[in-house]
């Protein structure tokens, strides 16, 4: 089916059809535009909700809170604590990622859709302007050759008209006996002429008609048919275009359509992985403060005037008078921990303003790290080493003698932060010494305790003095500290074998052990090595069997013994 034969008469129909067409191209341009507009708002809103659901960062104010009420702020230490918040927080995740496809999807349909198109509907203007202005010139020449024709056979039936009324004339005269034979003679030359003029005028009509026979076949048969086709073939393509436009509308979507599927994947997973057992768990594991619930209140009978005595479990507090006092002291405030608000300012460097057990993850966490921190110096101290060794042996490539003070300041550093570390060690090591096994139910003292303990010391929990504002601080007077009897689980220990040797040492330089754990060497002392450094700067060497303890790596020369079990790596010479 062709527009040029079937439709040669719907110039004008056509005009507007194609118009029409064009319109519908630039309307669904409009809407897939619109469709990418409220995909970008749609991810920008799912983003938005994502980042406002998301745990806020820990900050030293919300360092002992665990939720924000009513701002429902959550901390990211409870998101990583439980299974259903962690799960909470995958989900806020993928909604992130699932916003992003709905962006790809507007960069898509922007790229492969909107901007495509628009560029087509420009040229497929430019094209059809083109088509319609050779139409138009057609039609122009075609009326043209009309209006010639008219205009022939206008003057040609003039002149035969013209051409009777002279014959006419011409015979009146010549049967007239008064007109002179000059009259009748110029009568019948102009009859001759009228009539040659009227032949004139034939032959000129029937050229210009056979001309214009000759264009309109042309125009109807041949021009008009061609240029038809033409915009035809031109709306085709703009019908084929749209469809195609269509089709990839479709298959932005559908692009997608896995990874979204991933997304949802993930957050099924997420939510299987919930586990309420474990979560009951950290919450035991959070909150839990070691100290051990208040016993039975002794019955005081005010009747006998007797010296009345409190039990250790006893809310209330005695004195070294024996009288009891109608006010909590403030070991009875220890006692009373749950009841009472903490402080909220910043604490005390050893965390004593907390319970036993949450103290004892506090200091854990600072060792922790402090052992990161160490670790980070000692690397920039290995890699400076690395570099003057280099320095050393190829001066053109720097002066060794530059990274000196660097090294100085680094071997400072880690000095101070092994001497913070056993700082903080030996107040973790005070609690887990204080805290009852985890294996074990909490005990209470014996009968037989009290009486070895004429002085009262109720439990550990009231070794912690209660400052005036509810926080905890450590007790430093040593007559107030409790003195732990010996049990049958720390006989267990009494006749522990001491760690073999592996090998020997000798003191580079002189060190004085004024901590805990450590011993004092001189500069060339020989002693023996029980246990080779972790990775912590230390090792532990023994001079006889009463004296052992901890000194610097870096202060000693180790020979390890190549028959020892504990050795898995080659002796390495430390020096400055």
């Amino acid at each position: 089916m062709s527009w040029g034969t079937e439709l040669w008469d719907q110039f004008d129909n056509l005009e507007k059809h194609t118009q029409w067409g064009i319109d519908v191209l630039e309307k669904y341009i409009k809407f897939v535009k619109e469709r990418t507009e409220i995909e970008l708002s749609y991810a920008k809103q799912l983003r938005n909700l994502s980042k406002k659901y998301q745990p806020k960062k820990n900050s030293k104010e919300e360092e002992e809170y665990r939720l924000c009420w009513p701002k429902f702020c959550l901390l990211r230490q409870d998101f990583s604590r439980y299974t259903s918040t962690r799960a909470f927080l995958a989900t806020l995740n993928e909604m992130n990622d699932y916003a992003g496809q709905h962006e790809v999807i507007s960069e898509n349909m922007t790229s492969l859709i909107t901007a495509e198109l628009t560029r087509y509907v420009q040229e497929l203007k430019q094209e059809r302007k083109s088509h319609f202005h050779d139409g138009r010139k057609a039609q122009q020449h075609i009326e043209t050759c009309w209006k010639q024709l008219e205009a022939s056979k206008r003057r040609f039936e003039r002149d035969c008209k013209e051409a009777d009324r002279a014959q006419q004339y011409f015979e009146k005269m010549d049967a007239d006996i008064n007109v002179t034979k000059a009259d009748v003679e110029k009568a019948r030359q102009q009859a001759q002429l009228r009539h040659q003029m009227a032949e004139d005028s034939k032959a000129e009509y029937s050229s210009t008609l056979q001309k214009f026979n000759s264009e309109q076949h042309e125009h109807y048969y041949t021009h008009i048919p061609n240029i038809f086709q033409k915009i035809q073939e031109m709306e085709e393509r703009r019908i084929v275009r749209i469809g195609e436009s269509m089709k990839t509308f479709a298959e932005v979507d559908r692009q997608v359509i896995p990874i979204i599927g991933k997304c949802l994947d993930e957050i099924t997973k997420a939510a299987e992985s919930v586990d309420h057992k474990n979560d009951s768990q950290m919450v035991i594991e959070a909150f839990k403060s070691g100290f051990e619930p208040p016993g039975d209140v002794d019955f005081e009978d005010f009747t006998q005037p007797m010296k009345r005595t409190v039990s250790e479990s006893s809310l209330s507090n005695s004195r070294g008078d024996g009288k009891s006092e109608p006010k909590f002291s403030s070991k009875s405030k220890g006692k009373l921990w749950p009841f009472i608000k903490k402080n909220k300012g910043a604490g005390p460097e050893d965390f004593s303003n907390l319970p036993p057990e949450q103290r004892r993850k506090k200091l854990q966490q600072k060792v922790d790290e402090l052992n990161r921190d160490i670790q980070k110096e000692m690397d920039s101290r290995d890699a400076l080493t690395k570099m003057k060794d280099v320095y050393i042996k190829n001066p053109q490539m720097g002066d060794a003698a530059s990274v000196d003070h660097r090294l100085a300041e680094l071997g400072q550093n880690i000095e101070k932060l092994r001497l913070e570390v056993q700082k903080f060690e030996g107040w973790l090591a005070e609690v887990e010494g204080r805290l009852p096994a985890r294996t074990e139910q909490p005990r209470r003292q014996s009968g037989v305790y009290e009486a070895q303990n004429p002085s009262g010391v109720n439990s550990c929990a009231q070794d912690r003095e209660s400052s005036p504002d509810g926080s905890y601080t450590e007790e430093q007077s040593q007559e107030t500290e409790m003195k732990v009897p010996a049990t049958d689980f720390d006989d267990e220990f009494d006749d522990e074998e001491p760690l073999p040797t592996i090998g020997t040492c000798k003191a580079l330089y002189t060190f004085e052990g004024q901590n805990e754990g450590t011993i004092s060497v001189a500069e060339g002392e020989m002693l023996y090595v029980i246990e080779e450094d972790k990775g912590d700067g230390w090792t532990r060497i023994r001079r006889n069997e009463d004296e052992e303890g901890y000194v610097p790596t870096s202060y000693v020369e180790v020979y390890l013994d190549k028959n020892a079990k504990d050795v898995h790596k080659p002796l390495q010479k430390i020096s400055e």
